[in-house]
Parts: C-alpha cells; structure tokens; sequence
C-alpha cells in the first residue's frame, strides 16, 4: 500500500505531493491534466518501468533530474532519476535509506495495471501478447527478468552473426545456438504454464462475467514441440541455418510464440465481438490480481487507466466486486462514472489542467 506520493521534475509535475486511501482513489481530471502520469509515477515508485515512454522521457523537459518519494507499508522509499550528458539515465531507490540500483522481486511492490492498449491485445501483434506473459512472469517468478534480458541479449548476438555473414558462420554459431535454445526452453515452460494456469480459470470466469454458455479456450502456440523444447530448438537452429542467413534473423524460437484465444472454436482475432473482447481483459485481469497474491503473499495494487468508461453497466459492477479490498488507483474525465461503483469506499483526487 503506498499512503502518499511526492513528484518532482516528474512528466508535467514540478513539484506535487498527494495524499491516497488504502482502498479506492479515483483520479479525476480533462484530458491532458496529468492523471496518466500520476499513475505512471506510482506505477515506477513500485519497481516497475513506464508503460509510456523510457525512463528519460519521465525527467521534465530541460531538467537535469526527477524524484519521487512515497510512504508505504513498508516504509518509506524514493526514486531519483538523473539526465547525463548522452542523454541516458542514472536510476537509483531508496527504500528505508538503503541504496539499491535494480530492485529485486522481494522489493518491489506487485502492480496489476489496466490500460487502454490492454484492449488491443488481442487484435495487435503477437509481440504484444508475448510480453503481456513475460511482464507477468517478472512478477511471480524469481529470477525471470534476467533470463529474459540474456535471451533477448543472446538473440541480438545470434542475429548481428546472421547480418554480418562470416566465412565461418556455422562454426560462429554453434555456442550462440545452444545458449538461445537453453535460454529459450526456460522461457518457453515458465509460459506455457503460466497459460495453463489461466486456462484452468478463465473458460468459467468468462462464462460468468457474460452469462453466455460459449465455450472459451486459451492456449500456447508455438512452431516447436513443448516436450524437449531446448533440444528441438537447437536442431531447428542448425536445421534453418541457410533460411535465417537469407532472411537475416533468427525464425524460430520463443520471440516467435503466441497465445490462441478461440470462443467456439474461433480464434477471437476473427469472430470475438467488441464486448467479448472486453470480457475476456477483464477476466484475465482477474486471474493476473489472483495469481500475483497468491504466489507473493500480498495483494497488489491496481492501476487502471481511462478503462470504466470502456466498460458497459453490467462489465463494471463485475469488475468492482473483483478489486473489492485492493488499493486501487483509478483515472477518469468523468468521476459520475466511477463513483457511483464505490460510494463511501473512495477518494477523489482532483488534477487540475495546470498540474
């Protein structure tokens, strides 16, 4: 629970400090007065990164430096955020007058956030979807933010190898390929049963939330056989190696997966209506605040960005009673909406144009 926050030289906020429930706090204000970045400020002071923009563009234009300062249940922490000359970031915490540079799981306050691009996730690229798994497993599992920057690492080497075409390339890729394939199975199993965890939960969620009798199911997809991934992996590796020289990178592996939603045994992309669309989010919001406390043993807070006026009457009530006993952080142009979900269990926070 975070109980105020201070922002200096942040976004559009010079010098601001406000004051949140420990139950609901909506964020009321007209467009372009600020709310966004508020929640953004709560959601980096947490330990996660902007969802917007590099941590660069979170300074104030021109400044040479930005903070952040919040009580929360653990105590007090900040974050300070200093421009150098090339234009990178010195990023340092504080939490209780320690110094930390890069928060370890057991710091970070778990955020469950809902935002307006969340409701392209299943319209957009499998880029997307991807990392919607992979920002989840930062989460929950330990260890998994480094395993998925060597991948990512490991892919960049592999395919810089691929553009340069040495003389020698098969003999040159032969370490990378089996570092990807190990790297890249880890990856590939903490997904797949993330995914099988959520379609344990989500057909009977989706079912209540719409009061439809459709069948609903998600799935994992991938070009490689989930039994034995890395060793299929590799041999896919060496088996593709003068079709990924043609086309330059690297066809196969986890940066290549998906996740398959069908509602009767159609794949959402093609027959999934706008409100099945917002009832299948929502029902995976649900599952991300139920597995998040139950695998770290505390509730998260959760962050939700312009999504209740996106919600029909009935969508809305449902989502109230899931976020029932969560600090939540709502944003709004129009508080009537939201209230009335919450009387006597919130706070408005005003946000003015200049703020």
């Amino acid at each position: 629970m975070i109980g105020d926050i201070q922002l200096q030289n942040f976004r559009s906020y010079k010098n601001e400090s406000f004051e949140f429930d420990s139950r609901v706090n909506i964020i009321v204000g007209p467009n372009a007065s600020g709310k966004t970045n508020l929640l953004e400020a709560i959601l980096m002071i947490s330990g996660s990164k902007s969802y917007r923009v590099k941590d660069i563009d979170t300074i104030m234009y021109a400044k040479p430096w930005a903070r952040l300062d919040a009580n929360t249940i653990s105590g007090l922490r900040s974050l300070k955020l200093k421009r150098n000359l090339d234009e990178s970031v010195n990023k340092v915490y504080e939490i209780n007058k320690d110094s930390i540079k890069r928060l370890s799981q057991t710091k970070k306050i778990p955020v469950v956030m809902f935002e307006p691009n969340h409701l392209l996730l299943f319209h957009g690229i499998p880029e997307a979807r991807r990392d919607y798994l992979d920002d989840l497993l930062e989460q929950m599992v330990p260890g998994f933010q480094l395993l998925r920057k060597q991948y990512k690492r490991t892919l960049m080497q592999r395919n810089r190898l691929l553009k340069q075409h040495p003389n020698n390339i098969a003999q040159l890729l032969f370490v990378w390929n089996i570092r990807l394939s190990e790297l890249g199975g880890q990856i590939a199993i903490a997904r797949v049963n993330l995914v099988n965890d959520i379609s344990m939960k989500l057909p009977a969620i989706y079912k209540k939330l719409s009061n439809s009798k459709a069948k609903l199911s998600i799935s994992y997809f991938s070009k490689i056989s989930i039994t034995q991934y890395s060793s299929q992996l590799l041999h896919k590796l060496e088996a593709s190696l003068d079709k990924d020289l043609e086309r330059g990178f690297t066809a196969y592996g986890p940066h290549r997966d998906d996740i398959l939603i069908d509602i009767n045994s159609h794949t959402i992309s093609e027959s999934a209506s706008r409100g099945e669309i917002r009832t299948i989010l929502l029902g995976l919001k649900i599952i991300e605040l139920e597995l998040v406390e139950n695998v770290l043993k505390t509730k998260p807070i959760i962050l939700m960005d312009d999504v209740f006026s996106e919600l029909d009457g009935v969508r809305r009530r449902m989502l109230t009673k899931a976020i029932s006993g969560y600090q939540t952080f709502i944003t709004t142009t129009d508080a009537d909406i939201v209230v009335q979900h919450f009387m006597g269990e919130c706070t408005i926070i005003p946000i003015g144009s200049g703020s």
